[in-house]
């Protein structure tokens, strides 16, 4: 049976451990520049918008040896948040022990209790094994959708050309 408990900043540290593993398993291992104190600033600081929830080991002592951490979304056409599932991992060497689900489970409880709408995540095509499970839950893919994502320069040129625009029409308006 597995341990689920909200994290601690003692956590820290080994669920900055397990993000490097996903990103090894991701076929991502240099993309991750997340460290210690910002993964702590966002879990732990002064208006933490990020939370995880961690799997004790069986044995007593024992690093964790699972997380989940998440954040919530908001649906306007339901009108309540949902959780967005950031990242879910269990170590190898604890895979099938139910830690996964447990972690799901305790997601969905969180959802239920607090009327949110749906909790949902990204999972790699390829990903066959983690897709057979989330399948298995009930789970279900959402054909028709893709992700995009704004990051890097693409990030930088459009939002310097918001605060171009911005200023143009501060200045603009200064003048009336």
């Amino acid at each position: 049976m597995s341990l689920i408990r909200t994290a601690s900043p003692a956590d820290v540290p080994a669920i900055l451990g397990m993000i490097h593993d996903l990103a090894v398993y991701e076929k991502e291992p240099h993309a991750v520049v997340n460290t210690g104190e910002m993964l702590h600033a966002r879990l732990f600081g002064d208006n933490p918008q990020v939370y995880a929830h961690v799997v004790d080991s069986p044995v007593a002592g024992g690093p964790i040896v699972g997380f989940a951490l998440w954040f919530l979304n908001y649906s306007t056409w339901e009108g309540t948040h949902g959780i967005h599932l950031e990242d879910l991992y269990v170590r190898p060497e604890a895979r099938g022990g139910g830690h996964g689900k447990a972690l799901l489970r305790t997601l969905a409880r969180i959802a239920v209790e607090r009327g949110y709408a749906r909790v949902e995540w990204s999972v790699l095509d390829w990903n066959e094994p983690s897709i057979n499970f989330y399948k298995s839950i009930g789970a279900e893919p959402m054909d028709g959708w893709h992700v995009y994502r704004l990051d890097g320069g693409a990030l930088g040129t459009l939002g310097a050309r918001a605060a171009n625009t911005a200023e143009a029409a501060s200045t603009a308006g200064a003048g009336a």
